[in-house]
């Protein structure tokens, strides 16, 4: 494409935004937007060395972060690990979960580990085909450890997706200078969930919400997602006339299925396809949810910041909880105010300047919507 054409585009691109917004304010639709003033996106980034050790050295000048392939000015937050902890432990009952309950029974000692010494809250969600709170938002965790011991099989259902994004409410209701953390236990495919996969994507990445999960290997091959049988926005990668038919703005309604007849989400939809800034965060969005197809409890920790951990018995997933209880208090943590945001999913890429001999994990995307990144 040549610089001319590329401008054209953007114009293009710019122009139905403005159309679409005037459009639909003026039929009280609603518009996705975001608030520059008020809106923070937190990073957790975990640096180690290649031989495992924790680095605590680093500055904010040590990072550098793009967002939608546009710098951003990084702030370091400070001492995160002394602020409150809001927990979310959700567990797999249902199905093939329910052979690893008794992997369960003594958690108390590592979830103390885990919460550290700090204002913490922890509730307890078991799902099998649906979610069920088992246990509120409570400050003692004994209460919280017996409650999960006490887990009972469920039914033959297996809806991670669900169970995720039920815990993450919970989390959202909590007060906002609370840390929000979930620990996952589930297998690595969904098989029941009402939640698509593209909802299960905006629901982890528009909350400041780090994911540790810990799974255990599906016995189900023919997992089934609702989710992937939504095609991309369009139908295609580009589309050079997006009101002709079969383009991004068609009025067919299979054009953008996402959008359920709002042609003011179908042009921030049909806008990712053709600026290319914004075509970052819909491949971004479109790899997380090819990625939950594969395994969702490794995918939501990618898209977090948080980590993974595959076990097989109780030994291995208290080894494992012990780390996260080294790594959690550990983060470093970005923070940023986008500049020039836009609506709809964002990816992330964090490096670290000049130092090839450390590792990082880092949160690689979020969701800018209406209330802001929370």
């Amino acid at each position: 494409m040549n610089r001319h054409s590329a401008l054209a585009m953007a114009c293009f691109g710019i122009a139905l935004l403005a159309g679409s917004v005037a459009q639909a304010q003026g039929s009280n639709a609603a518009v996705p937007s975001i608030s520059v003033g008020t809106n923070l996106v937190l990073v957790p980034a975990l640096v180690k060395t290649k031989s495992g050790e924790l680095v605590f050295s680093l500055t904010a000048q040590d990072f550098s972060l793009t967002d939608n392939g546009v710098p951003q000015n990084l702030h370091l937050e400070p001492d995160i690990g002394s602020q409150p902890l809001a927990l979310a432990v959700v567990v797999q009952t249902g199905g093939s979960g329910a052979t690893h309950l008794e992997n369960y029974t003594q958690l108390d000692a590592v979830l103390d580990a885990v919460v550290g010494n700090v204002p913490h809250r922890v509730a307890v969600v078991a799902f099998d085909s649906t979610p069920h709170l088992i246990q509120d938002f409570t400050d003692n965790t004994d209460v919280a450890s017996a409650a999960i011991a006490k887990l009972q099989s469920g039914d033959p259902g297996v809806a991670i997706l669900d169970g995720l994004k039920f815990g993450i409410d919970l989390l959202r209701k909590q007060p906002p200078e609370y840390r929000r953390v979930v620990l996952l236990f589930s297998e690595t495919l969904d098989g029941n969930s009402q939640t698509t996969l593209d909802d299960a994507v905006r629901a982890v990445d528009d909350t400041n919400t780090a994911i540790y999960s810990f799974a255990f290997s599906s016995t189900k091959s023919n997992a089934k997602h609702e989710g992937a049988k939504v095609p991309r926005p369009g139908g295609t990668e580009y589309s050079s006339t997006p009101y002709a038919k079969g383009g991004c703005m068609s009025h067919d309604p299979n054009a953008d299925p996402d959008a359920h007849g709002s042609r003011g989400v179908q042009a921030l939809d049909c806008a990712e396809d053709l600026i290319p800034p914004l075509r970052l965060g819909r491949i971004a969005f479109d790899a997380a949810r090819d990625s939950m197809r594969r395994n969702v409890p490794e995918s939501v920790a990618q898209l977090t910041g948080g980590e993974y951990f595959p076990f097989k018995d109780a030994k291995t997933l208290s080894a494992h909880l012990v780390t996260i209880s080294n790594d959690a208090p550990n983060y470093y943590v970005l923070s940023f105010h986008p500049q020039s945001p836009s609506p709809g999913p964002h990816a992330l890429e964090v490096k670290l300047n000049n130092r090839p001999e450390l590792q990082l994990k880092a949160r690689t995307s979020y969701w800018a919507d209406t209330a802001g990144t929370q």
